[in-house]
């Protein structure tokens, strides 16, 4: 498999972990970690099977990304990494319907000027 479809992989399984991870704590609802709430907390936690799913899934992405270190330095890797950041921007705002400021979505487009650059190096 090529260097760049490593990377794409583990951006993509990225992605859908966090998505994954995200719906599933919305599903349980804000944690408290104050005293003796803390086990409960943990427990709700570890048989939500949206987060064991997103763990798994992050698992995997993590193996791909490590195969991708192994072939390519990480500072021409890890910039492209910042495409989940990109990605899960645009998860949060158009698929969790979150709120989006000007300064975040200027943010990102900083962020995309970034990998060109990397890209172009």
């Amino acid at each position: 498999m090529s260097t760049w479809m490593l990377i794409l992989l583990a951006t993509v399984m990225g992605i859908f972990s966090q998505t994954m991870l995200k719906y599933g704590m919305n599903r349980l609802g804000p944690v408290s970690l104050r005293g003796p709430g803390i086990p409960a907390a943990v427990w709700q936690i570890v048989r939500s099977p949206l987060v064991i799913g997103g763990l798994l899934v992050y698992g995997l992405g993590t193996f791909f990304w490590l195969v991708t270190l192994s072939r390519i330095e990480l500072s021409m890797a890890y910039p492209f990494a910042t495409l989940s950041h990109v990605l899960l921007f645009l998860v949060g705002w158009l698929v969790l319907r979150e709120r989006v400021s000007p300064l975040r979505a200027g943010g990102v487009l900083l962020i995309c000027a970034g990998m060109l650059l990397v890209a172009a190096s």
